[in-house]
């Protein structure tokens, strides 16, 4: 018998519907989160390269010191109004899910208070769970135009002195919100007062269709002894999704703990992925912006088509790479994902797989280099949207 805690954990909603596309060669897909683009050259080759090389053998548990130097000069380009941010700060981990689920068994543990703003990616509540946590909900708030919004009073009136963890996912995966500078300063000051550590999982900070070069990042504004674990990955900004690589970074002090539970996790990532990842980085400045507009095309593209049709509702995003919308007389999301692969070859992710306050909602990602293959999406909701 496994614990409570694991039978009561949810199955993958979105691996329920892409399950019923399983073996068809007419199913648009769209249900995943990653770029149809495979990785730049140049981070394949370093790591083919590293390969080639012998490199099949351990590494340190925080990941190679050439990669953590790389990371914190990267992060102090994007983030330095605070000063720069050492490598003595910087932990890489075997994927950005291994470094949430790191940062939660550094921070919370059974009957811990954990609050958590939703809609949001499930592993990030599931985690907290798992460990025997308590998981507070904190709902952000649909519009009538189809964007979210945070009710910032509810998330703060929600953080008392027993709240172990505030976890936020912004820019958020499924809605696409992301926090303004002024929400995130309230929310770091109130964590202050009540001893609060905040788990930012900032992974789509990048795929950013603002100003700058970078969704708000706490890093911005927090102190360097902060309680802040800022958690990353190369899978968004790098087209790295399967090569399971990412980092996190904390206050000065924190690296023994993390390098603890990286060895009783996965000991180590591999080392010709890290040498990968050092490629990427190097070319992160004329690579990443290109990728950008390309996303923000099938972005617009999407948004556009969707806007034709009657009854949906959806705002484009600032963030991330998805469309999260609503069809008027449709508010069981797990039903209406399966009726459009399984009749009309549409392959959505149900809102309802990131939580309840998702229900009623889909999630399309637009990141496709084949722009006439949204378009046919489009066509195909519109079809059925017609029957």
């Amino acid at each position: 018998m496994t614990r409570p805690a694991i039978d009561q954990l949810p199955a993958s909603r979105i691996r329920e519907v892409a399950n019923a596309g399983l073996g068809r060669n007419d199913v648009l897909a769209f249900w995943f989160g990653e770029s149809d683009e495979v990785t730049p050259q140049a981070v394949r080759d370093a790591a083919a390269a590293s390969l080639q090389r012998g490199e099949t053998f351990y590494s340190h548990n925080l990941g190679l010191a050439e990669l953590r130097e790389a990371i914190a000069g990267y992060t102090t380009a994007l983030h330095s109004a605070n000063g720069p941010v050492g490598p003595e700060r910087i932990a890489v981990t075997s994927s950005g899910v291994s470094a949430l689920m790191v940062a939660m068994q550094m921070l919370a543990g059974a009957g811990d208070e954990v609050v958590a703003v939703v809609p949001v990616w499930p592993n990030l509540t599931a985690q907290p769970a798992i460990l025997g946590a308590e998981v507070v909900r904190v709902p952000l708030v649909p519009r009538d135009d189809g964007a979210w919004t945070l009710d910032l009073a509810r998330v703060l009136s929600a953080v008392t002195d027993r709240t172990r963890v505030l976890l936020v996912n912004a820019p958020n995966n499924p809605t696409g919100w992301t926090l303004t500078r002024d929400e995130q300063q309230a929310l770091l000051d109130h964590c202050r007062r009540t001893g609060t550590w905040i788990v930012a999982d900032e992974v789509y900070e990048r795929v950013w269709f603002g100003n700058g070069p970078a969704a708000p990042s706490f890093l911005d504004l927090a102190a360097p002894h902060d309680r802040l674990v800022v958690v990353h990955s190369f899978s968004k900004s790098f087209l790295m999704t399967g090569w399971r690589l990412g980092w996190m970074v904390l206050p000065p002090g924190q690296l023994d703990a993390a390098g603890k539970l990286l060895e009783f996790n996965t000991s180590c990532p591999p080392v010709f992925v890290q040498r990968g990842a050092l490629a990427a980085l190097a070319m992160a400045d004329g690579f990443v912006p290109g990728l950008v507009q390309r996303l923000k095309a099938g972005r617009d593209r999407l948004h556009d088509g969707l806007a034709r049709l009657p009854g949906v509702h959806a705002a484009r995003p600032l963030g991330g790479m998805y469309a999260w919308f609503r069809v008027d007389g449709e508010d069981d999301s797990l039903a209406l994902a399966k009726r459009l692969v399984r009749d009309h070859g549409l392959g959505l992710a149900p809102g309802v797989a990131f939580g309840p306050e998702g229900e009623g909602w889909l999630r399309w990602c637009f990141a496709s280099q084949d722009l006439a293959r949204l378009d046919a999406g489009v066509q195909r909701l519109a079809d059925a949207l017609r029957r």
